[in-house]
């Protein structure tokens, strides 16, 4: 038969665990330091409060990485944030591709296959030769494929202007043949006059 029920035969459904209560003497075990240790960071009231990614207070990685030296600039190009690409096509592929007379754009290059879509610029180079009339508009043309695509009496198109020209540097004025003398020379030079002074004060004499 089950005992009775009885207040003082209550009991919990599970086990009940007391929590840990630090700093309450030495004899409790978590005495003294209350299990912090001494001294640190640790140790004080809010240290685990800290924001993901605090370092201690030095500067932390996700700011100090924008600092850093690297091909981070627009000077960088075509590396970097600023970086540009392009979508290489080749005059053998359009020769391959396209009839004489056609006229040659992104939107036929993706009919054609030779490239995916428009979102990237078009430049033309020139590997391969091409013997067809065509007006290829692009975003870019090498030197060469240029040449060919006129060369074939075609014509070339520059979607976004055609660049400017690079100024040639200047070329470096080369020093004449007796400016890169050394120190000692000029004094040479001097003694050699000394020397000469006499000889003409002696032919004065014999005249």
């Amino acid at each position: 038969m089950a005992e009775e029920l009885n207040l003082h035969s209550l009991s919990p459904a599970q086990p009940r665990t007391d929590r840990k209560r630090v700093g309450r003497g030495m004899g409790s075990g978590k005495g003294r330091y209350a299990g912090r240790g001494i001294k640190g960071q640790k140790s004080r009231s809010g240290s685990h409060m800290m924001p993901a990614g605090f370092e201690g207070g030095q500067m932390p990685i996700d700011m100090r990485l924008p600092k850093l030296r690297g091909n981070t600039s627009a000077d960088a190009m075509p590396v970097g944030p600023f970086r540009t690409s392009t979508q290489p096509v080749n005059l053998r592929d359009l020769e391959a591709r396209f009839d004489a007379g056609a006229e040659v754009t992104p939107e036929a290059l993706v009919t054609a296959g030779l490239i995916k879509n428009t979102k990237t610029d078009v430049k033309i180079l020139g590997s391969g030769e091409l013997t067809k009339k065509l007006a290829v508009t692009a975003h870019g043309f090498s030197r060469s494929a240029r040449e060919k695509i006129e060369a074939a009496g075609g014509t070339v198109n520059w979607l976004r202007g055609e660049p400017a020209a690079k100024k040639p540097r200047p070329a470096r004025a080369q020093a004449p043949a007796g400016a890169g003398a050394a120190e000692g020379e000029p004094a040479v030079e001097a003694a050699t006059g000394e020397e000469a002074a006499p000889a003409e004060a002696g032919e004065a004499t014999a005249e």
